[in-house]
């Protein structure tokens, strides 16, 4: 199937013949279900914390955070793709929907508008206003949405990157730092690095504090092959294989290399303005408080079950009543100890108001452990496409991880996936009709094998931008 140069092409990617074999058996033969059990609700899997827990859980992260090395991680390398398609739409194929008028009429309330007014002259076509939003003027259709201005303050406006820092100062600092992590696409990471050079001293003024930015993008080694309608290899008009990134489920790697007590997990476009923070600081510390107090009585009890002591059935029933992980009737030792010993996330899940998004879920494992997880409706059955719509809650990508052991060594995250997942998608290139393989988000086949927690919070936590007007909403104005 492979030539000598495919062979070199294949390694050179840091794959193995062995590895893109694998993924078109995956073409040819699908990839399973998710064993869903039943939605996660209230009081069945998602934590309903009232006001006294919440309090405890916030004071409980506040007495450590000076202790702990954090690491804000955002995940960044998406362009602004989607966000723009209905601009593109209407300069490249005349297509002018409501949106577009609502764009227009409004313009001035978008933040970016003093930056876009020095592009437009008198009398100008709305055609080439939208034009110098995308493609002319501004650029944002070439640009990530980290590098796309959101919110306007009196003291400049602010692009999701500086509302980042803000995040970090406010509660992922150790009181005199803070570490933030994107990744990035390698051809946006210079754009990155230059607002940051222009505007990082400015926040570093602004909270008394030094940040420490670092990046990544995503191996070439995640990607995966892409195959004809036949499931053949695709190939390129100059002969060469195609290898697309398979989605952001590859940066558990990225995410694998953070040395760190606490990570959180924020993605880039979910930020809001400074009055409307509050929740969103409260419950982040809220979740890494839940995190840090599971995770101490989960050290506990390896401690006590390393020196020999008759825990298991303490074990056993943390197991089930604080870590939502039922493990099979007479659960062998061996299956008790390698459950507790596993990397640990918290994880805010909002009510469903109707916004699109995975969810969470009781799925049972091959170990016959039942388990959460969050699923997204490609990952589950057309037979059990009803327990989606009985989700009293979503995904809003609100995640605090904690990736050591209780001897403060790191877990191999890339250990804790699941390879069985992931899913096939219909894609075109040179105007040819491909098959492309990815795997599910980071936060789902990515962390399948983790202990989980799900806790409610509040919708004020989630303002992601999907489209341009989503910036039009109150939290971002």
């Amino acid at each position: 199937m492979f030539t000598n140069n495919d062979i070199k092409q294949i390694e050179a990617r840091g794959l193995s013949v062995a590895d893109v074999e694998r993924q078109i058996e995956n073409f040819r033969n699908g990839f399973p279900s998710l064993p869903v059990v039943r939605a996660a609700a209230g009081g069945d899997g998602v934590k309903q914390l009232n006001d006294e827990e919440i309090k405890a859980a916030e004071n409980h992260y506040d007495n450590l955070a000076k202790s702990l090395c954090t690491v804000k991680f955002v995940p960044a390398s998406g362009a602004a793709t989607r966000m723009f398609k209905e601009l593109f739409e209407y300069v490249n194929d005349d297509k002018r929907t409501a949106g577009i008028d609502k764009l227009i009429v409004n313009l001035e309330k978008f933040a970016f508008f003093p930056e876009l007014a020095k592009f437009l002259k008198p009398q100008i076509e709305d055609k080439d206003v939208v034009r110098n939003i995308i493609i002319d003027g501004l650029q944002y259709g070439a640009k990530p949405k980290g590098l796309v201005t959101f919110h306007a303050y009196k003291d400049g406006a602010r692009k999701p990157v500086e509302e980042h820092l803000v995040e970090a100062a406010l509660y992922a600092s150790n009181g005199t730092s803070a570490n933030i992590h994107f990744t990035v696409s390698p051809e946006h990471q210079a754009g990155f690095e230059a607002l940051l050079e222009e505007r990082q001293s400015h926040y570093e003024n602004k909270f008394g504090i030094r940040y420490n930015v670092s990046f990544s993008v995503q191996s070439p080694a995640t990607d995966t092959i892409a195959v004809n309608p036949d499931n053949t290899p695709f190939r390129n008009d100059d002969g060469t294989l195609l290898f697309r990134p398979a989605g952001h489920g590859a940066l558990i790697t990225n995410l694998d290399k953070l040395d760190a007590d606490i990570i959180f997990v924020k993605n880039i476009d979910n930020v809001t303005t400074d009055e409307r923070k509050t929740d969103t600081v409260t419950f982040k510390k809220v979740l890494a408080g839940e995190l840090l107090r599971l995770q101490g009585r989960t050290f506990e009890l390896l401690r006590a079950i390393e020196r020999g002591e008759d825990v298991e059935a303490e074990a056993v029933a943390f197991l089930r009543d604080e870590l939502c992980c039922k493990l099979p009737e007479g659960a062998s030792r061996e299956l008790i100890v390698a459950t507790l010993d596993r990397p640990i996330r918290v994880c805010g899940m909002v009510k469903n108001e109707g916004e699109p998004g995975g969810g969470p879920f009781w799925v049972r494992d091959d170990e016959g452990r039942e388990q959460l997880q969050i699923a997204e409706s490609s990952q589950i059955a057309k037979d059990d496409m009803y327990l989606m719509k009985e989700a009293t809650h979503f995904n809003p990508v609100d995640l605090v991880c904690g990736v050591k052991r209780y001897d403060g060594t790191k877990y191999d995250l890339t250990k804790y996936t699941d390879p069985k997942t992931g899913f096939i998608s219909s894609k075109s290139a040179g105007g040819r009709e491909l098959r492309a393989q990815e795997l599910p988000g980071l936060w789902n086949g990515a962390m399948a094998n983790w202990n989980t927690l799900f806790v409610e919070v509040p919708i004020t936590t989630f303002s992601p931008v999907k489209v341009v007007q989503d910036l039009l909403r109150p939290e971002h104005q």
